[in-house]
């Protein structure tokens, strides 16, 4: 077995054909059907259904493991490299996108400024998307929402986020809201039954700790829609579909002056961290990464009011 035996089946599995994996490695793709056959008759069994062009159960067994080794190869050649130039490689980092819509931009003049050789990809997503992929070997870092299920990774705390109800300025509770000041009163948890709200599905991380927020004060969410993507949730709120639960950042600033961002009493911050596999040694533009992640989050004077970092234990 060799690992171009290997790259050729992850690359089937990542472009879902013989010829795009051929383009994507760079090579034909006879030489793709050559790899994969050896590699069938070495394990015996067939990899790929030739009629569909997918993996079998066990071509996506074969994949998952040989991603892990591939990786680990990449991770262990950066790291060499390190140790005798300057840090240099990719980085593919998942980013929930409320978040990304401020960090990335951060982060992209931080990373070039200390870290110049090393290039930063970012696929945007929702928590439970971007941890499979993680988990796949199709990203190397994420920043989710906290917790995370399982123990096939493991994660650090960046900070936390005021949860607010968002409504358009003109909305009658952010007028009664109104406070000494002009500071928000927070508003009572009674104030959300009253109203048709978009909602994180049930059984994500931010739904579950609004639900364990308003139930032991005996409220029912009175959800209009319930969706997987805070940022859709966002967009929809701001096309006039209903008011929201919403990190505080995820009202830009070019939209503060037509929506109102509404403290609420007794509920939770929402949790962000930075994920990565629980098993292997993350490669050093991986880690390089993740050093100026933490540097740019504890930075208060980078990040968006309502933001409270956590950084390695510190913060609230």
């Amino acid at each position: 077995m060799e690992l171009k035996h290997l790259q050729a089946l992850v690359g089937i599995d990542d472009t879902g054909s013989f010829s795009a994996a051929a383009e994507q490695i760079g090579t034909v793709q006879s030489n793709i059907s050559a790899h994969v056959a050896r590699l069938e008759r070495e394990l015996e069994v067939a990899l790929v259904d030739r009629s569909s062009g997918r993996l079998t159960e066990e071509g996506e067994v074969v994949v998952a493991r040989g991603r892990r080794m591939l990786l680990e190869l990449e991770a262990l050649i950066s790291d060499v490299v390190a140790m005798r130039h300057e840090v240099r490689g990719t980085v593919r980092v998942g980013m929930i996108g409320t978040t990304g819509r401020w960090l990335v931009p951060l982060l992209v003049a931080h990373l070039r400024d200390r870290h110049a050789e090393v290039h930063m990809t970012v696929a945007d997503g929702t928590s439970t998307t971007l941890e499979q992929r993680l988990i796949s070997g199709q990203l190397d870092v994420a920043v989710v929402t906290l917790p995370i299920p399982g123990d096939e990774l493991s994660a650090s705390p960046l900070f936390e986020e005021d949860l607010m109800l968002v409504v358009p300025a003109e909305h009658p509770l952010a007028t009664a809201s109104k406070g000494v000041n002009a500071e928000r009163a927070p508003l009572p948890l009674a104030a959300l039954g009253e109203l048709e709200l978009l909602l994180p599905l049930p059984g994500t991380a931010l739904r579950d700790e609004i639900d364990a927020a308003v139930h032991p004060a005996g409220v029912e969410l009175r959800p209009s829609l319930e969706l997987d993507g805070l940022r859709m949730i966002a967009s929809l709120t701001f096309d006039g579909f209903g008011p929201a639960i919403l990190p505080a950042a995820a009202v830009p600033g070019h939209l503060r002056g037509r929506f109102s961002l509404l403290p609420i009493e007794g509920t939770p911050r929402r949790r962000v961290g930075v994920a990565v596999r629980s098993r292997g040694l993350p490669s050093a533009p991986t880690r390089a990464f993740i050093e100026v992640l933490q540097d740019v989050v504890e930075n208060r004077a980078l990040i968006p009011d309502g933001l409270h970092p956590t950084v390695a234990g510190r913060g609230r």
